[in-house]
């Protein structure tokens, strides 16, 4: 069973833009260092005021000291239009130098199938990234020549890992009566019923089929729950046949239709995306909010409640991962520096400065955070990574698996759709993207 945390942005897995903001500054480092054109290009999509935005701050500060001479052309985006332009964007001769872009099969591996990334091997063990990036942490990073992560070439470089909780508001809990966090999952069944009766929603969540996150988060929370490491990498990797009419996927998707069906997570989801679910739990109407730590800083700003976290009692995984990646286009004329700005973004100035954001860095030292509840946040993500037991997230094996998983959570949030019906859909969009992946 998993330890439940005690302790009382990046916004969403990065995708915090809604429009693409350009910025151009000049840089302060040394000149010379490439051949290649007069402006440094970065494309990334961290919201400005998250932990990792404020990390690449700092990151740029630091590489205008070494590099004086080089204009810096830095670009934000969003995590959706990255995704859904990531070939147009690489394609060509004008492209960036260095870029953020969505680990898996899906999107990472595509593009490092595609050619349109540059192998980083020998920059992984010139400048020692692999002693940073460890464990779990690399599945996402490596492909193989048919685009499936967790061998092969390293092709992305991540700077902070993930894991998902339940942020709840205390006042809430205690207006139903509610004193402590549950230990086990039927616990926090019994929870909700508590909150339902006294007429507060328990879970603020939504069901966009445009970054309506949360049902999806919850659904395949539920999964974890019941699963363990080989039917992860089964199912991430490619490894072996899924039968998803099996435990543990057909028990979370009775289990998600029953939450659905009783009200633990609302209604009329199929319009709301995760920014306005993050905004109606801030609100103090709604109990609950399933998140990662892309909301920790925001909540700790913007909360007018006491509250606190857990993750998911009695699971056996939890949802989590390592973050998005730094990669760099294979036609970058400016390569040498886009690997000198990868590693200044694994410094241990970078990575200290996110972690004492609560920003998870993988390469940053817990002991140095002087706030405690970050300490212990931090603390708990090197207890998932440790044991390893992080489930890493569901849209990562196959393309078009995120658009498919969307649209199928919005049905059955709308009861369009039963849990049934779902998980045959699955077992079909999964198994022809598995047999054309494999097929190379």
């Amino acid at each position: 069973m998993a330890t439940i945390t005690r302790r009382s942005l990046r916004l969403a897995v990065g995708i915090a833009a809604a429009a693409v903001a350009v910025t151009s500054l000049t840089a302060c480092g040394s000149s010379g260092d490439d051949a290649g054109s007069d402006t440094f290009t970065i494309l990334q999509y961290e919201n400005p005021e998250s932990a990792q935005g404020q990390g690449w701050q700092l990151a740029l500060e630091l590489f205008q000291k070494k590099h004086p001479d080089v204009k810096v052309d830095f670009q934000t985006t969003s995590f959706d239009a990255m995704r859904q332009n990531a070939k147009i964007t690489l394609t060509g001769d004008n492209v960036p130098d260095v870029i953020e872009f969505n680990k898996g099969n899906a999107d990472g591996g595509q593009l490092a199938g595609q050619g349109l990334l540059t192998p980083l091997n020998d920059q992984v063990k010139k400048y020692g990234w692999d002693k940073k990036v460890t464990g779990a942490m690399q599945a996402f990073a490596q492909y193989n020549e048919q685009g499936l992560a967790g061998s092969g070439d390293w092709y992305g470089v991540p700077n902070i890992g993930e894991y998902v909780m339940y942020y709840y508001n205390k006042d809430l809990w205690a207006k139903a009566g509610i004193t402590e966090e549950p230990t086990t999952l039927e616990e926090f069944e019994g929870i909700m019923d508590k909150l339902l009766a006294a007429g507060i929603t328990p879970i603020s969540s939504s069901a966009s089929t445009s970054q309506g996150f949360n049902q999806m988060w919850i659904w395949y929370s539920l999964v974890a729950a019941e699963a363990d490491r080989t039917s992860i990498d089964d199912f991430m990797f490619l490894r072996e046949p899924v039968d998803f009419s099996k435990a543990p996927w057909k028990d979370a998707a009775d289990r998600f239709q029953s939450w659905i069906d009783k009200g633990y997570v609302g209604d009329e989801l199929g319009g709301l995306n995760f920014e306005q679910a993050t905004v109606n739990f801030l609100s103090g109407d709604k109990a609950m909010l399933i998140w990662n730590q892309g909301e920790f800083a925001r909540i700790r700003e913007q909360a007018t409640f006491e509250w606190d976290y857990f993750t998911l009692p009695g699971a056996n995984m939890q949802m989590g991962s390592s973050g998005h990646l730094w990669g760099v286009p294979a036609n970058a004329k400016n390569k040498e520096l886009a690997y000198d700005w990868i590693d200044i973004t694994l410094s241990e100035e970078v990575q200290n400065k996110i972690g004492q954001l609560g920003g998870l860095p993988l390469a940053g030292d817990a002991s140095t955070i002087d706030d405690d509840l970050t300490r212990e946040y931090t603390e708990r993500f090197n207890e998932l990574l440790d044991a390893d037991s992080l489930a890493f997230y569901p849209d990562y094996p196959v393309p078009g698996f995120l658009d498919f998983i969307q649209s199928n959570m919005q049905a059955m949030s709308n009861k369009n759709e039963t849990a049934d019906e779902y998980t045959d859909k699955l077992q079909k969009f999964y198994d022809d993207g598995r047999e054309t992946a494999l097929a190379g």
